[in-house]
């Protein structure tokens, strides 16, 4: 009999048929004899998830309409259903496997590759065919030949399907009881809107709401420091006194102690230079490569995981849904083999510093399904370059530049520390000398990069006499920086560091966070679908849907990222073989129990002083409402209320156009500062703006003319 391969997606399949001599039916391709399959095979494929669970009232007609009395929603089995639209390849598949005596899955070398296969296995009804598993990192011609010349036994592949079953199930039964519950209760209080509910979704928009109050309630404080301009016989250079004080008269007094004026001479008491090396950076993971072209090209970690993918089936890079940094001995030998054809492709040859693989990006025991994302053997042309996307180009050119410093040599730059004395007070100061720029020369994209630079000390000797031009400095304590999308995505793997628990922190670092490699791009576009969040310009706000989220949840265990942890951390034994299903759903059925009885109560001792309704009923889309802040100024009619990204009047239909944005210089305006500009025309100092050059600074709103104006202290 034919064996039957299952796809995850039509481009994969034909990724495969690529390796193959193949004929075309509706829905699936015929592999003609080869010594591979001596009686051909059949490939098919799936439309990504070709089955479902089942929606609640497919259980329970009670469970239709939403309604505190019909919670929870806990059926006693899961059921599964074609999604809709898909029941035409799924007959497909479903006939295919159901003739034949071997079934290979070939959906991607993941937990969601996994469900998929077993998903769409179980739903046809096909049964006690053998089931193989093909593994690989690769989608080039001959690691597809290899990989099914070489396929494995499913016992892993089981396992990943149950772990993977397992969590699907909790997050149904999380989002459909949490979503209702927080739903209704925030209605029945006059908030007319609907909050999904996501056991990854709802702690991340949590720490995101928690970093926005300390933007919004960081007090700037003002310090002195004293620093210095020191002119010595080859240059100058600048030095720093250990002192940095609240008050100018304390700074004051310290240089009057020391008898210090502002041309004060000093002397070089020490100068220490020490050689120091940085070796090239890690292989790239998949959130590591979102975070690098996210600062680079302000590009979305989700439409950076999409680019991949379109790189991957044009087999040009490996599996991008990676979260190692390491690659085996294997990968490193046709890496090496190929170093002069990668350098051509960027066009920056080098002298290859060494051939022999290193520990810090070889290393077998730190690869488990996939390895990090390297170039594969295939060298395009440069006509296949020039039909790249510029976003596609740039990603293929960071991971071969990321591959390429790996045979490069080691930055090298030397740092000196010199000590200045002014009257028996020490300046400090600490410069770098460049060596050898090595493996960085892979990475200045522009002239820009290389004036970041600081510029080099002059020539200093011990006991030389220098002059001085020494001052006081005031500076101003700054803010927390607003999170950037790609930053999301390194906050949600380092979530730990914003736990205080110890227990808690070492679970989240155990399990690498909240969400996956592959899911937390998906978390982020959930989130801003939901309207929790937005995204202007790179930087990263919550919504005032996402305040009420967020003050509702507040205190809750859907709030905490190490609640997430420790269900990770028992789904990866479920996934190793260490632990069922039944009883992790059972711990969550027990979570979902507790939550009804203890919302109600505390949502009742909660202010939430944040209003939404609805624009208008059975409208798609929804602005927000808050109470009235303060009388338009413009109309003396109506009130100023909070629209979702601005403020306006209610009496606009009346023709009042008075309207404030919600942000200035990336600056969002607070509903009480909005309320002093209508009533007193002119704002407190509010911290924070950003100019077009990057630089932070204060300053007051004034509303002068019908227009906002900035005011500084004179």
């Amino acid at each position: 009999m034919k064996p039957v391969i299952l796809a995850e997606k039509p481009s994969q399949a034909k990724a495969y048929a690529d390796a193959f001599s193949v004929k075309r039916h509706e829905g699936y391709l015929e592999i003609n004899s080869c010594p591979i399959f001596p009686e051909g095979a059949y490939i098919t494929w799936g439309i990504g998830h070709l089955v479902e669970l089942k929606e609640p009232k497919a259980y329970d007609p009670k469970w239709d309409k939403w309604s505190l009395n019909s919670l929870p929603i806990l059926p006693d089995r899961y059921e599964f259903q074609v999604a809709k639209g898909k029941f035409k390849q799924f007959t497909i598949v479903k006939k295919l496997m159901k003739a034949t005596d071997t079934v290979i899955n070939a959906c991607d070398v993941d937990r969601e590759g996994s469900n998929i296969f077993y998903s769409i296995y179980y739903q046809t009804g096909a049964r006690g065919q053998a089931i193989k598993r093909l593994w690989i990192n690769s989608l080039e011609v001959e690691e597809i030949r290899k990989g099914f010349a070489h396929l494995q036994d499913n016992r892993k592949d089981l396992l990943l399907y149950e772990e993977a079953k397992a969590r699907q199930i909790s997050d149904w039964l999380v989002g459909m009881n949490g979503s209702r519950l927080y739903s209704l209760l925030l209605q029945s209080q006059g908030i007319k809107e609907v909050f999904p509910i996501g056991r990854v979704q709802s702690p991340t928009i949590y720490l995101i709401y928690q970093r926005q109050m300390e933007l919004e309630n960081f007090v700037s404080e003002p310090f002195f420091e004293i620093e210095a301009t020191f002119t010595a016989g080859q240059g100058t250079y600048k030095g720093k006194a250990k002192a940095k004080e609240p008050k100018r008269e304390i700074i004051q007094a310290l240089l009057a102690k020391h008898g210090i004026q502002p041309n004060s001479p000093g002397f070089i008491t020490s100068v220490e230079k020490l050689d120091k090396r940085m070796p090239p950076p890690q292989l790239h993971s998949l959130s590591t490569l979102q975070a690098t072209a996210n600062r680079l090209w302000k590009t979305s970690p989700a439409n950076v995981l999409k680019t991949m993918q379109v790189l991957y089936e044009k087999k040009l890079v490996t599996y991008p849904r990676t979260d190692s940094r390491y690659i085996t001995p294997s990968e490193f030998s046709y890496l090496a083999a190929q170093v002069t054809d990668y350098q051509q492709l960027i066009g920056q040859s080098f002298p290859i510093c060494s051939l022999a693989p290193k520990k810090r990006y070889v290393d077998s025991t730190k690869v488990q399904e996939h390895y990090a994302i390297i170039p594969t053997k295939k060298i395009p042309s440069q006509a296949v370059l020039a039909k790249l996307s510029p976003i596609e180009k740039n990603l293929y050119e960071e991971i071969v530049r990321t591959t390429l410093a790996m045979f490069h040599t080691d930055y090298l730059y030397t740092e000196t520390k010199v000590t200045t004395d002014v009257n028996g007070l020490p300046f400090f100061t600490t410069g770098k000398t460049e060596r050898d720029k090595g493996w960085k020369v892979l990475f200045v994209r522009s002239a820009k990069e290389n004036e970041k630079e600081e510029p080099p000390l002059p020539p200093l000797d011990e006991k030389e006499t220098v002059k001085s031009n020494i001052a006081i400095k005031e500076g101003k304590t700054l803010p927390p920086k607003p999170y950037t999308e790609g930053q999301l995505i390194a906050m949600m793997k380092t979530c730990g560091k914003l736990v205080e628990d110890k227990s808690e922190t070492d679970i989240l670092k155990e399990v690498e966070g909240l969400g996956t490699e592959a899911t937390r791009s998906g978390i982020i576009e959930t989130i801003k679908r939901h309207g929790y969040i937005d995204v202007i310009k790179n930087i990263v706000s919550i919504t005032d849907k996402g305040r009420v989220l967020c003050q509702a949840i507040e205190g809750n265990l859907l709030a905490s990222p190490s609640m997430t942890a420790k269900w990770e951390t028992y789904l990866r034994k479920i996934g190793n073989g260490e632990g069922s299903q039944e009883r992790f759903l059972g711990s969550i059925a027990k979570f979902i129990h507790s939550l009804l009885q203890e919302v109600p109560i505390q949502l009742k001792s909660k202010n939430i002083d944040i209003k939404l309704t609805p624009k208008a009923s059975g409208s798609k889309y929804s602005s927000y409402k808050q109470e009235p802040i303060a009388p338009c100024p413009k109309c003396k009619e109506g009130f100023i209320v909070a629209r979702k990204s601005f403020y306006g009047c209610t009496n606009y239909k009346n023709g009042c156009t008075q309207t404030f944005n919600g942000f200035f210089l990336k600056k969002k305006i607070t509903p009480s500062q909005i309320k002093l500009l209508c009533t007193k025309g002119k704002t407190n100092e509010i911290k924070g703006f950003v100019a077009e050059n990057g630089q932070t600074f204060n300053a007051s709103l004034s509303f002068v003319e019908g227009k906002l104006k900035l005011e500084f202290k004179a």
